[in-house]
């Protein structure tokens, strides 16, 4: 695990966006986990300015949506996958074939945890996962007490989950389950950048980085990855 701060957010998103654009560099046909949310969303940007500045060519990648809330898509406001396409997606001008996310309103949601397991399978691993911390040290939606060998999967909600999940949202929503990638995924990745920003990840951050290596702090996970690279602002980590 190599942690490095960062003096501001953006900063942080400035070398997150770099890193994703050398990966793609090296490896053009590369295959790229990315998480929604908040934290990552200057990073999507940032890249976007790079790739239509011809420093970058996404033409061959493919980009794998993280997680989902289940019952919800692109076409509504407050999903993951929404937020993916806006910010992402849709300003990269990708094909069809090179977005990859979970359709998390299917009658089958066992067929769609296989087919995203399948996908990564057969091109040997994540060339890169990208995710976030949420307040209770989940990764994606890998709840704590979720299995750190677990492939994609659905799982029931935390609370906190539920409480923090409604910020996307315009209105109140009832969010029940989420469909997501699993930390077999982040264990196998060949390179896995954990983002964390502002003050109140602190205490998490803290904990997951120095405590105990437990499924109850999912986070955690990454003091297994010698070659993890935890990328956080100053007050994400002014408690390490």
């Amino acid at each position: 695990m190599n942690l490095q701060k960062f003096p501001d957010h953006n900063t942080l998103s400035q070398h997150a966006a770099e890193h994703i654009a050398e990966i793609i560099n090296r490896k053009p046909d590369a295959l790229l986990c990315v998480a929604s949310g908040d934290t990552p969303i200057e990073t999507y940007h940032r890249f976007v300015a790079l790739v239509q500045a011809g420093k970058v060519d996404v033409s061959q990648c493919t980009f794998v949506g993280l997680d989902e809330w289940v019952g919800f898509g692109p076409e509504d406001v407050g999903s993951c996958s929404y937020y993916i396409y806006r910010d992402l997606f849709k300003p990269l001008n990708l094909r069809p074939e090179q977005m990859h996310i979970f359709d998390a309103k299917s009658a089958d949601l066992a067929a769609e945890c296989k087919r995203t397991d399948a996908l990564i399978r057969s091109r040997g691993g994540l060339d890169l996962l990208l995710v976030g911390m949420g307040m209770n040290g989940h990764i994606a939606l890998n709840e704590p007490g979720t299995p750190f060998n677990l492939g994609c999967h659905v799982v029931e909600l935390a609370e906190s989950t539920k409480t923090v999940g409604q910020k996307y949202f315009e209105q109140e929503t009832e969010l029940t389950q989420g469909i997501t990638i699993g930390l077999r995924h982040l264990a196998e990745a060949r390179d896995v950048v954990l983002m964390v920003s502002g003050e109140k990840k602190a205490p998490m951050l803290r904990q997951a980085l120095t405590g105990p290596i437990t499924e109850q702090v999912p986070a955690s996970i990454v003091q297994t990855r010698p070659n993890a690279r935890v990328w956080v602002d100053e007050a994400a980590g002014r408690l390490i």
